[in-house]
């Protein structure tokens, strides 16, 4: 972590953060199969990205190794904000796997300050037994079926036109309940996630 508080460290860690996700992004690799190709936690490379976490030169240039992509290519890099305004639905990005589908609306959330989600819990879909939190706020409405929504100590079952809205450092997680798949419309600000 960063061992200082200043917002000028902070714009640093995001911006170094948003850099890293461009250049995995464009590679074609998730936060996961990149961390598992390099032989690090899918944590450190999510705290790097969200800016929580100033990484060493040398963590840096191991997961770079991973992308390829050498230290002065990243660091010369500039990530180009997407332009484009309209996406029909089979252009949303597909950043989820197995049971739970998150399509992203937007290819690269570079030089963004949203992130919108449109989420598809099949039966048994399940965001994962460890809660996790990340910067930022997120909300959600369901559009059909039921999921079970824990933020921190709260638990609630959400049916069709129901909604949630917290801040997301508190621990989340998100199950799929009953005999229907269920989807929900989100989105997350800073994009964190």
């Amino acid at each position: 972590m960063n061992g200082s508080n200043t917002p000028k460290d902070d714009f640093d860690d995001l911006a170094l953060g948003q850099r890293l996700r461009a250049v995995r992004e464009r590679a074609g690799h998730s936060q996961r199969a990149l961390a598992k190709k390099v032989g690090i936690p899918n944590s450190t490379i999510s705290l790097i990205e969200s800016g929580k976490m100033n990484p060493s030169v040398g963590a840096l240039h191991k997961i770079l190794a991973g992308v390829p992509i050498s230290l002065s290519e990243f660091f010369a890099f500039e990530p180009v904000t997407e332009q484009q305004v309209f996406y029909a639905a089979e252009e949303l990005t597909e950043i989820g796997k197995g049971k739970l589908s998150l399509k992203q609306v937007g290819k690269s959330l570079f030089g963004r300050a949203l992130m919108m989600l449109r989420e598809r819990y099949e039966i048994g879909a399940d965001t994962g037994r460890v809660m996790y939190g990340h910067e930022g706020e997120e909300a959600g409405i369901v559009i059909s079926g039921r999921i079970e929504v824990t933020v921190g100590e709260q638990r609630k079952i959400l049916g069709p036109g129901d909604a949630y809205y917290f801040e997301s450092r508190t621990p989340h997680r998100f199950r799929q309940i009953g005999p229907e798949p269920s989807e929900v419309v989100s989105a997350s600000t800073p994009p964190s996630f």
